[in-house]
């Protein structure tokens, strides 16, 4: 009998692996991996290791699953070290306590292997923090992808500060048209993060109301991130890969200039603002803090 493992590939850069991830995949027999998995981490498995790819397009979710089920537990069953790779943390979105309960239920010894996830790493990396203090205590992570037959009750999550969305490009509109209908504002900032990470990054900022009326053109997959934290990105990584939709220009947040002048207030930081600016033009550590 060999053993699973249940292994998060993190967001596509193969320096956020963690060193297990690493490890284990250098050392895997068989490697049964997802599309979301990068061209770059792929390169790391080991050359001698049986690569199977188990991707999911549109309309086969629930057949691909069997499948993927039946043949892990079929390879589970041989005396192999097997690696069940998967974009992400496995446990977010990812279907993996699916697996591991299928496993465990016929006996198959398994391990999870959590990685860093796209919902909070994507979105750090493109300068758009999930809370900031002033601006955002909370956040949430929700699908936009739901099962057949079932959909999401967007309410819930029209008064969280900031809300990441997974799975959610092709549902954009509409998804964007239930917040607001919800009492999110339309000008809300929201942002598109493709392929992040990666070198493929690309990354898009709009209103919810652009979103809403279709005038933001983006690829999966992509992390949808909605709050006024997007507008933060503006001062921490300023232009850098970044496509606003034609005519858009977000919004500052108060709360982030209370929060920036209070930092300042209390001597850990510089703050410079133009007249007209909420989000400050620039940072600058104060000199000689001790």
């Amino acid at each position: 009998m060999g053993k699973v493992y249940i292994v998060g590939a993190g967001p596509g850069d193969p320096d956020l692996l963690t060193v297990k991830a690493w490890r284990l995949i250098q050392q895997a027999d068989v490697v049964v991996y997802d599309r979301l998995v990068s061209p770059e981490v792929l390169e790391l498995i080991r050359p001698g290791a049986e690569r199977i790819y188990a991707g999911k397009h549109e309309g086969e979710q629930s057949q691909a699953q069997e499948r993927i089920l039946k043949l892990l537990l079929e390879y589970g069953r041989r005396p192999k070290r097997v690696v069940r790779l998967k974009g992400g943390d496995p446990m977010v979105f990812g279907r993996g306590a699916e697996e591991w309960a299928f496993l465990a239920a016929h006996g198959i010894e398994t391990e999870i292997v959590p990685g860093v996830s796209s919902a909070v790493a994507v979105p750090a990396l493109a300068g758009i923090p999930l809370t900031f203090r002033g601006v955002a205590a909370s956040f949430a992570v929700a699908t936009g992808h739901c099962r057949e037959g079932q959909l999401t009750d967007w309410t819930r999550y029209a008064a969280v500060d900031t809300l990441v969305i997974l799975m959610g490009v092709e549902n954009r509109a509409s998804i964007a048209a239930q917040l607001m209908a919800a009492g999110r504002p339309p000008a809300t900032p929201a942002a598109f993060i493709e392929n992040g990470s990666t070198p493929r990054e690309r990354i898009v900022t709009a209103t919810l109301r652009d979103v809403a009326e279709g005038r933001v053109e983006v690829q999966p997959p992509a992390v949808f991130v909605v709050g006024e934290v997007v507008s933060i990105r503006q001062q921490l990584a300023p232009g850098a890969g970044l496509e606003s939709v034609s005519g858009t220009k977000l919004p500052g947040s108060s709360g982030l200039r209370v929060a920036l002048t209070e930092i300042e207030r209390r001597g850990f930081m510089s703050v410079e603002y133009s007249p007209a600016d909420v989000v400050p033009r620039r940072l600058k550590a104060w000199p000689n803090r001790r």
